[in-house]
């Protein structure tokens, strides 16, 4: 009990996140439960036997009652789990248990697993979400509970003036344009139909936003802005595509419409590795069964199919203005679809959905346009994501990882509901 109570302390003081409970012989409740109150962080009970079974043959042949007693407790992890799970169901203490054997792929996926999704939930703690503008005037999917969002993931959400934006641009030199466009020509497929001018207007954004990013302090940023025709602001809300894209490539997410919902989700993707690219539906392919999502960016440009393509729109998509806009699609092969969910009664929970990125046509409008199929045809899988209510914006991400997304929301003590 004292050794307990030494652990408990010391969880306290080093602030964990997570604490692991190996169990590796019968052990009485008594002696767990004072670690785990009050540390107030999940437990992962490892119930975990040293081999894939016993040999019954060698162990009924030892003999010695003693060493036969000896040889049963060490493998007999199980016989404790349901006792520790009784005491902290009744004393209200979270956990989770993670069941198997040692040296299997399984017990190293979960652990593993638990480990990647704590890091996520420690770094959405202490990230800075700026909002930048306003809502994209008529989209109440999108409108959110903000202080909501701040309970549940613990964020900080910083509101940002235009004019601060305004001011760092007409602080950008024109050595620094030249910079930044050569960065634009190294990371992005340049095409020649995009005029210089465009181009350095795009610059001088970017190199602008770089410096609210660093000024501010931002793991991620939501944004919209329109502006009066010939004004600053609209200059400057008509030109953030290609920096907007850069910084999500560089692991600040950034989602247009002021979709703040949706920055969270694309960041969680980003620090799962993922990636996390903005997105909505467009279309259903019924002849090849697939579903079609993009958006007029930004996107998140390491998880491109190819090289993405810097291009210019004479009219934004639903927006007033012109200029440069990217268009790409995302890596063919396994993808997630994250979305965070605000329901009708302010509850907040996570949905995702595994799938497949696959060639084929799309259309090739300036846009991040990609192809999925899901495990379930397209029309049930349209209808099945619709009707969890999230909003029409989500975020995707390369390779399957619901897993971990489900281990994430139960580290934020929320549900994970799962498409497909």
């Amino acid at each position: 009990m004292q050794k307990a109570r030494a652990a408990a302390r010391l969880f306290r003081e080093k602030t964990v996140s997570i604490v692991f409970l190996h169990i590796t012989t019968y052990a009485l409740s008594q002696t767990v439960l004072p670690v785990a109150q009050g540390i107030g962080v999940p437990i992962i009970i490892i119930n975990m036997q040293p081999a894939k079974n016993i040999d019954y043959s060698w162990f009924n042949s030892l003999g010695d009652r003693a060493l036969m007693t000896a040889e049963w407790l060490a493998n007999c992890q199980s016989c404790c789990v349901p006792e520790i799970a009784n005491v902290f169901n009744r004393n209200n203490i979270p956990y989770h248990i993670v069941t198997g054997f040692r040296g299997e792929e399984f017990i190293e996926h979960e652990l593993t697993g638990w480990i990647k999704a704590t890091r996520v939930a420690e770094a959405l703690r202490s990230t800075n979400i700026g909002i930048l503008g306003h809502y994209y005037e008529g989209m109440l999917d999108v409108y959110t509970d903000v202080t909501r969002m701040a309970g549940t993931f613990g964020s900080h959400f910083s509101l940002i003036e235009m004019d601060d934006l305004v001011r760092l641009r007409r602080n950008v030199t024109a050595a620094q344009v030249q910079g930044k466009i050569a960065q634009l020509r190294q990371e992005f497929d340049v095409v020649p139909r995009c005029e210089l001018s465009e181009l350095e207007r795009a610059a001088s954004t970017s190199l602008a936003l770089d410096a609210l990013v660093k000024e501010k302090d931002l793991g991620a940023l939501a944004y919209y802005y329109e502006g009066l025709p010939g004004s600053e602001y609209q200059d400057i809300a008509t030109s953030m595509i290609a920096g907007n894209t850069l910084l999500t490539a560089h692991h600040v997410p950034v989602a247009g419409e002021c979709e703040i919902k949706n920055v969270i989700a694309m960041k969680i993707l980003d620090l799962l590795g993922a990636g996390g690219s903005f997105s909505e539906f467009y279309l259903i392919d019924y002849e090849d069964d697939v579903v079609l999502w993009g958006h007029d960016g930004p996107a998140h440009a390491a998880i491109a199919e190819g090289k993405v393509k810097l291009v210019p729109l004479p009219l934004y998509h639903g927006k007033p203005g012109k200029g440069l806009s990217i268009q790409m699609s995302v890596r063919h092969g396994p993808v997630t679809l994250l979305s965070v969910v605000e329901d009708a009664r302010g509850k907040v929970f996570l949905l995702t959905a595994e799938g497949e990125s696959v060639s084929g046509p799309t259309l090739q409008i300036g846009n991040t346009n990609s192809r999925y199929r899901f495990p379930i045809p397209a029309r049930e899988f349209s209808e099945a994501w619709s009707k969890q209510g999230p909003a029409h914006h989500c975020a995707i991400g390369i390779g399957h990882v619901a897993d971990e997304i489900e281990k994430v929301a139960a580290l934020f003590a929320i549900e994970c509901n799962r498409v497909c």
